[in-house]
């Protein structure tokens, strides 16, 4: 039997050494990786100027193309691909452009700075092709709800972040079931969401990372399964994050924010040619860092170099994304308390910045992950995706778990305290083989997508836990340890201590047709058929670990699990009037229930999720008005929830029906406004550990969420290039466990900025909850996550 302590004990000094390098070195490592990168290639450019040129001009009917690149002056276009009718096979300079079409990603350009760029595209919004659909098809055709959330959005509103990003599309709220505090999880429509970057999946979906928007173009957001394109998925919803690609056109860009509590973001870009013929680059680099309210201290240092190459009748890229994130996880929060007990909401008789969590708590990763990916235009009628992923990430990790208010000497104090040290070694492999097909039968277009995948997840976990001291007074609390020195990590069944070896193999094929029956009526059919294998090793004997079956779990004994689940989804759309379309659509998904936290009693049988969803897509002719009104009802079985303050697991049945809407609205050319909102009723159908509970509300979801974001753009004394912007979040009562008995109440937070915005540079001023309200963003099982307080930023942009 392995000896926990020692092994704890023998990882310190490693991790010391790695997050003294990291820190110590980060700045100086990432100026040199940078000028490895720029300076060749700027270079070259220089020798080769003016190598660039825009794309040959598309033709009517013409293979799918994508419009040239622009300059750093022109708002960036987003691609749209078409489905072409039969024609002659085109001569060779037009298929090197059909072969930049036909790649599923989109277009780069360089970051912006118009002052229109931040609410417009070179298109109406619902003629945008999303790279998530992967077929091409426009907003307007897709018979399903999807958002696109433009990078410029993001940061006219101050975000520097995923967690910020996704308050511009309905239905999104922060948090769900077993949030740390250290990565991002978020809820759509009530259910799971899960986290793409560039159509690949980003591996584990409990104790996973928070994302930053180093080299993001958008945000694109498919709600409900879609499981027929990605796999296993959560019935609420897919997050996908799009980079830019490289342009042949140069462009370079340095921005700094700097804000309250110590915080600061260096962002910075290169783009171009270089010196062989059809090779782009691009690079992207962060740098941020954060004393943080709370005292919860982050740091996220992130380079990302990436090479696309047209050549005969492909598009070629290659990126490297390499990351060192430093997290403080905050498991407590604030208690809840109600005067008798655990409970109610979170403590108000404390100061807002009342600490109940271990001050030296950590949530650590370094992320490498290259992507490789082609696409092959074979003839107007079919293109080859090949698209390669591998990703690697060391976990560590420091946090509190479990924790009891009860009265103790007369006080009320947390008692049952724990503080976890886990790392996890994670590795994910994933291969797609994507065939896109398009032909007609009769006078019926098809965009068919046929494809492969080949997924494999291997995790290395390793965790024990430490029992700690009360914390006396939860009314004046003073954390009793300072260091691990004296504390005894353990691994046994009570504190969800194990080390195991856990593998995967996931083989799915899948097809999704999207169907022109004509140019008024859309259907769209897809079916995913997988084939999941699942292998859990224990390599550590822990005292009382048995399965839900019943059976010990000993080291060398492998506990396996297969599964076939089939995927589908049938949607259709017709355009009754110009600018109106009715949408209805019902798809069925699967998750896997394997990952680092689900296997404390071995291995369960995914989950499943069905959803039903109708609406109608609202649009003006010149786009200035979009809107997308949407009802839905979603089934959600086998479902696991844990509860991180008695560390116990159950497996829970869902539902969720309600109504949401995204819009857009150009009231004039100056005054843009963008609001979302949603109106849902979630409720748990199946609670078998505790049947009293069936009809109680699921942790983490609102009844409402609102979201307005409004700008206008002006002039002072005959120069153009102002813009003064604002904003309100509402999001109303969410419940922290199964039983309703804790909650964080509702909230409302207005934000402000004022900015000008020139050719080349730009700059702006902003506040964020202006009215210092108190409120709070996630509701764990233990406390609610404080929000920040009214805070401001400054951020200035060059580009050329």
């Amino acid at each position: 039997m392995s000896n926990p302590v020692l092994e704890s004990n023998a990882r310190r000094p490693r991790r010391f050494w790695r997050r003294r390098f990291c820190t110590d070195t980060a700045i100086p490592a990432f100026a040199v990786a940078v000028a490895i990168v720029i300076v060749p290639a700027a270079f070259a450019q220089q020798q080769n100027a003016p190598a660039a040129s825009p794309a040959p001009p598309s033709t009517p009917q013409s293979a799918p193309t994508v419009s040239p690149a622009p300059s750093a002056a022109t708002p960036v276009p987003e691609i749209v691909v078409s489905a072409p009718k039969p024609k002659p096979r085109p001569v060779r300079h037009r298929r090197r452009a059909a072969a930049r079409g036909a790649a599923t990603a989109v277009a780069a350009a360089p970051t912006t700075a118009a002052p229109s760029s931040a609410t417009a595209t070179a298109q109406a919004p619902l003629q945008q092709a999303p790279a998530l659909d992967k077929t091409g098809t426009k907003l307007a055709d897709l018979p399903q709800s999807v958002v696109v959330v433009p990078r410029a959005v993001v940061s006219q509103q101050g975000g520097t972040s995923l967690a910020d990003a996704v308050h511009d599309v309905s239905g999104i709220n922060l948090g769900g079931s077993s949030s740390y505090g250290f990565f991002d999880r978020f809820t759509i429509r009530g259910m799971d969401a899960r986290i793409f970057t560039d159509g690949f999946p980003d591996g584990d979906q409990f104790n996973g990372f928070p994302h930053s928007m180093n080299g993001v173009q958008s945000i694109q957001v498919l709600k409900g399964p879609g499981s027929a394109l990605f796999g296993s998925s959560t019935p609420g919803g897919t997050i996908d994050i799009i980079h830019f690609l490289p342009s042949d056109i140069p462009g370079y860009g340095i921005s700094q924010q700097i804000g309250s509590f110590g915080s600061w973001t260096t962002s910075i870009y290169a783009t171009g040619p270089t010196t062989v013929p059809g090779l782009t680059y691009r690079v992207d680099g962060l740098l941020q860092q954060s004393d943080g309210f709370r005292d919860l201290k982050s740091a996220d240092y992130e380079i990302r170099p990436e090479w696309s190459w047209i050549h005969d009748n492909h598009i070629t890229t290659f990126a490297l994304d390499l990351r060192h994130i430093e997290q403080t996880p905050d498991s407590y929060g604030i208690l809840y308390f109600n005067g008798t007990g655990s409970g109610g909401t979170p403590l108000t008789s404390v100061p807002n910045t009342a600490k109940y969590s271990t001050p030296f708590n950590y949530g650590n990763q370094d992320i490498e992950r290259p992507t490789l990916t082609d696409s092959w235009w074979i003839a107007d009628y079919l293109t080859v995706n090949n698209r390669l992923s591998f990703m690697h990430r060391d976990v560590d990790i420091l946090r509190n778990s479990g924790g009891t208010i009860a009265l103790v000497n007369g006080e009320w104090a947390l008692t049952n305290r724990q503080l976890r040290e886990q790392t996890d070694n994670d590795y994910d492999m994933t291969y797609q083989f994507e065939p896109i097909w398009k032909f007609h039968t009769g006078s019926i277009g098809h965009t068919l997508l046929t494809g492969a995948q080949v997924e494999w997840d291997s995790i290395d976990d390793n965790r024990a836990t430490a029992a700690l001291q009360n914390i006396p007074n939860i009314f004046a609390p003073v954390i009793p340890e300072t260091s691990t020195n004296g504390l005894v990590f353990e691994r046994t069944a009570s504190l969800s201590g194990m080390e195991d070896d856990l593998r995967a193999l996931y083989l799915s094929a899948y097809a999704t047709d999207q169907i022109d029956v004509t140019d008024q009526w859309k259907v769209r059919l897809g079916i995913r058929q997988e084939h999941w294998f699942e292998e859990l090793t224990p390599l550590a004997y822990v005292p009382g670990r048995i399965t839900a079956q019943g059976t010990p779990l000993e080291p060398g004994m492998t506990e396996t699990e297969l599964d076939t689940p089939t995927s589908w989804s049938v949607g259709t759309l017709y355009k009754i009037l110009p600018g109106v379309a009715p949408f209805a659509g019902v798809s069925k998904s699967y998750l896997t229930n394997f990952n680092s936290e689900t296997t404390q009693e071995g291995i369960y049988a995914p989950e499943s999720g069905l959803e039903y969803e109708a609406g109608v897509k609202f649009s003006s002719p010149d786009g200035r008005f979009v809107f997308t009104p949407a009802a839905f009802e979603i089934f959600r079985t086998n479902v696991f929830t844990e509860n991180t303050t008695t560390d116990t697991i159950a497996f829970n049945a869902q539902d969720s029906r309600g109504v949401d809407a995204d819009l857009q609205l150009a009231i004039t050319p100056q005054w843009k406004v963008l609001a979302n909102a949603i109106a849902q009723h979630a409720v748990l159908t199946e609670v078998p550990l505790t049947p009293s509970q069936v009809g109680n509300v699921p942790v983490g979801v609102p009844r409402y969420i609102f979201n307005l974001w409004s700008t206008y753009d002006f002039a002072i004394n005959g120069i153009h290039g102002f813009r003064v912007g604002g904003g309100v979040s509402y999001n109303s009562k969410t419940y922290a466990n199964t039983g309703n008995t804790s909650w964080i109440p509702d909230s409302t937070v207005i934000d402000a900025m004022f900015g000008y915005y020139a050719k080349q540079w730009d700059a702006q001023i902003g506040i964020k909850n202006i009215a210092n309200v108190e409120y709070f963003t996630i509701a764990e099982s233990a406390g609610g996550f404080v929000g920040e307080p009214r805070t401001y930023y400054v951020k200035a942009s060059l580009h050329y």
